[in-house]
C-alpha cells in the first residue's frame, strides 16, 4: 500500500478479531514507526507491547477502577472538556459512531457499555503503551514529536492490514499499567494504541471522520494567483 493510500483509507477501528498478530509483524511496524522525525533527532519515545495475560490485567485493573468512581490518574495533565467547535466535532464522531451502532441517545445502558470498551482497549488482541522521557515532561515539543511516532505506527500498521484506534481511554489509570507493564519511572505514560486485525462485521469499523477542507485550515502566503 502506497503512503497516499494508507493515509486516505486509514481509520479508527473499534472491533478486532482474537487472530494474533505475529511479534515479527509488530517488530517490523515499529521499526518504521521508528523513523519518525523528532526535534535535534532526540527521539523521546518508549513502547511497551502488552498482549495476552499482562494485557488481560490492564483490562481488569482499568475496568474495574473506574466502575468503582476511582478518579482517573494520568502522568500528563489531563485536557479540560472540549469547548466551541472543537466539542461539536467530537460530539459529530460520537454520533457518526452511534448511529453506526444502533445506539439511542438514551439508551444509558448501551452508551456505558461503549465508554468501558474503550477502557477494556477495544479488546484488542495488542495494546502498545506509549511513553516518552521524564526528563522532557515540560518540554512540549516531546509530546509533538512522540505524537509524530504513533502517527507513522498507526500508518504503518494499516498499511499492513493491521487496524488501530489512538485510545487514552486504556491508560486512564495509569498506575495500572505501569505496575504490570513494569513501565520504569523515568518514563511518562502518554497514551496506547489497541491494534489488531479488524472485525469486518463491526460496523462502527466503516465510520470515516469527517475533515474539514485545507481552506478552513491553511493559508498560503506569497504564492502567485
Amino acid at each position: 500500500m502506497d503512503l497516499d493510500t494508507a493515509i486516505n483509507e486509514r481509520r479508527s477501528i473499534r472491533g478486532f478479531t482474537d487472530k494474533p498478530i505475529p511479534k515479527e509483524l509488530l517488530e517490523e511496524i515499529i521499526a518504521l514507526a521508528n523513523r519518525a522525525p523528532s526535534s535535534m533527532n532526540t527521539q523521546p519515545w518508549h513502547l511497551h507491547v502488552l498482549t495476552g495475560e499482562p494485557l488481560e490485567q490492564v483490562r481488569k485493573g482499568n475496568t474495574e477502577r473506574m466502575l468503582a468512581g476511582v478518579k482517573p490518574t494520568r502522568d500528563i495533565e489531563d485536557y479540560a472538556e472540549y469547548e466551541g467547535v472543537h466539542r461539536e466535532r467530537q460530539i459529530e464522531i460520537a454520533v457518526q459512531l452511534f448511529e453506526k451502532m444502533g445506539i439511542e441517545r438514551g439508551d444509558k445502558e448501551k452508551r456505558q457499555d461503549w465508554v468501558m470498551r474503550g477502557f477494556r482497549q477495544f479488546d484488542a488482541p495488542v495494546s502498545i503503551v506509549v511513553c516518552f522521557d521524564r526528563a522532557l515532561l515540560n518540554n512540549t515539543i516531546a509530546h509533538f514529536d512522540t505524537g509524530a511516532m504513533t502517527n507513522s505506527l498507526v500508518l504503518a500498521a494499516w498499511a499492513r492490514g493491521v487496524g488501530a484506534v489512538i485510545n487514552g481511554q486504556g491508560i486512564m489509570q495509569s498506575p495500572v499499567v505501569r505496575e504490570v507493564a513494569n513501565i520504569p519511572e523515568d518514563q511518562i505514560i502518554l497514551t496506547c494504541v489497541a491494534l489488531g486485525w479488524p472485525d469486518e462485521d463491526f460496523v462502527a469499523n466503516s465510520v470515516i471522520s469527517r475533515r474539514r477542507p485545507i481552506s478552513n485550515t491553511t493559508r498560503f502566503l506569497g504564492f502567485d494567483d
